[in-house]
């Protein structure tokens, strides 16, 4: 399946989930308050598919699938017979109406709890969190190559995905944090990251970079992919040699080589470098030359690249039994709650940029393909963040969302009467306003991200 064809395949089966669960919890408390409901949809537009229940609703599913709707009776939208007045929506007391209300983010985050509780069980592999290669501020701290990071402040990090989801946070606040680690020798050490250091000109997305350490899976293997001709190194080495060793020296990664090299070539003179070759353990003499590049000056090389190796096995796996997995997902909610949250109110007060935080329904289907492709746990994860996004959005104030309703019946219940016809029309216009904007500024984000590609 093709990139585009994967991404809108599991666009539509993921909102169509996400909606379907978000209606069900509007549908399911109107009915036991008494509400008749005319209709639940899920999709918009002219329906593809319809059937009437025998509770007289009509179930369908419509041609654009970016949202869903459950028309319930409502005297305000169209005359209700004398017989039926006591099943509408605005004849219920406040406190019904906000229970049906909420009930739909309310279904979300329950539904999000639901799948990171599936996650854990399943188990979601990614790769241990052991730095690999440290400069800037991570090196001005003290982390070295080989330390394994434990936690970022008082977040656990079992693996590198916690790693950067914990430091993003601190990075875009310029904040500096701790990091506990367990050093190669298998010593705990707390270091402090001075993130506060970090130029305040960066571009949000390339915060992370600027911490300055790549994890240990991203370093390319010491494997020599090419020789090239008349370099010190030709006729000695050959492609596919494994490097595990130069002068002495124990190699893991291939941009270990370089400051090898360059040491042998200040002190003159030769050095053995070992090789794994045919499964045949080899010792080499070699001597570095130097060499000219107008971009990086004079330096001493042996004449070898490393090969473009493929992408390494996970070796950390976040796992759970199905009874550790309830508590597990219960905090993992409530800390991916107050990412999303802090995230929301960065964007409103200006501290990281909008187009940063807005996605539209393109960066959603690349990203949805994206976690499908790593497998079940990495799909039941960016459902569980869509579907946690879906309720924390649909509760902000804004009139024609969830959250503005539940505005007007707060103002409903402090002065003892309905907000009037007149405000809510003038709050309906003002909420359609900004909903345009924010999904304008989704699509010009998406159609950004492309052109940038």
């Amino acid at each position: 399946m093709s990139d585009f064809l994967g991404s809108v395949w599991w666009l539509i089966v993921s909102l169509g989930l996400l909606v379907t669960f978000h209606e069900f919890g509007h549908y399911w408390v109107a009915r036991r308050n008494g509400v008749r409901v005319l209709r639940f949809s899920v999709g918009f537009g002219r329906p593809l598919w319809m059937r009437r229940g025998r509770d007289g609703t009509e179930y369908a599913i419509a041609a654009i699938p970016l949202g869903g709707y459950v028309k319930m009776l409502d005297e305000r939208e169209a005359p209700v017979a004398a017989d039926e007045v006591s099943q509408a929506f605005n004849r219920k007391s406040v406190g019904q109406r906000m229970a049906i209300v909420a009930a739909g983010p309310a279904a979300n985050l329950l539904l999000c709890v639901a799948l990171l509780w599936a996650m854990f069980v399943v188990g979601r592999p990614d790769y241990a969190p052991v730095v690999g290669h440290v400069q800037g501020v991570a090196a001005e701290a003290g982390l070295a190559r080989g330390d394994r990071i434990e936690a970022v402040g008082e977040r656990a990090t079992p693996t590198w995905n916690e790693v950067q989801m914990a430091l993003l946070p601190a990075a875009l606040d310029r904040a500096d944090v701790r990091v506990a680690v367990v050093d190669a020798d298998g010593n705990p050490a707390e270091r402090t990251l001075p993130l506060s250091k970090l130029a305040p000109e960066l571009d949000d997305r390339a915060l992370l970079p600027a911490v300055g350490v790549l994890p240990r899976h991203l370093l390319a293997p010491p494997v020599i992919g090419r020789v090239h001709p008349d370099s010190p190194a030709w006729g000695v080495l050959a492609e596919d040699d494994r490097v595990t060793a130069l002068d002495g020296n124990p190699v893991a990664t291939f941009d270990q080589i370089g400051p090898l090299v360059q040491a042998l070539g200040e002190r003159g003179g030769t050095a053995m470098i070992e090789v794994e070759r045919d499964g045949e353990r080899l010792a080499l003499e070699v001597a570095p030359r130097r060499v000219h590049d107008e971009a990086r000056g004079d330096f001493w090389a042996l004449g070898i690249e490393s090969t473009r190796a493929a992408v390494p096995p996970k070796d950390a796996l976040q796992r759970y039994g199905p009874l550790e997995a309830v508590p597990a997902a219960l905090r993992e909610t409530v800390h991916l709650t107050g990412q999303l949250v802090g995230m929301i109110g960065r964007a409103f007060t200006g501290r990281i940029a909008v187009e940063n935080t807005v996605a539209g329904p393109i960066t959603i289907a690349r990203a949805t393909n994206a976690y499908a492709q790593q497998g079940v746990a990495w799909y039941l994860t960016i459902l569980a963040l869509l579907s946690l996004s879906l309720a924390v959005i649909n509760l902000l104030p804004i009139p024609l969302l969830d959250g503005g309703h539940l505005l007007y019946y707060l103002i409903e219940l402090v002065k003892g009467s309905p907000v009037s016809e007149r405000a809510m029309a003038a709050g309906q216009s003002v909420g359609l306003v900004l909903l345009a904007g924010l999904m304008g500024l989704a699509f010009y984000n998406d159609i950004l991200q492309l052109v940038q590609r």
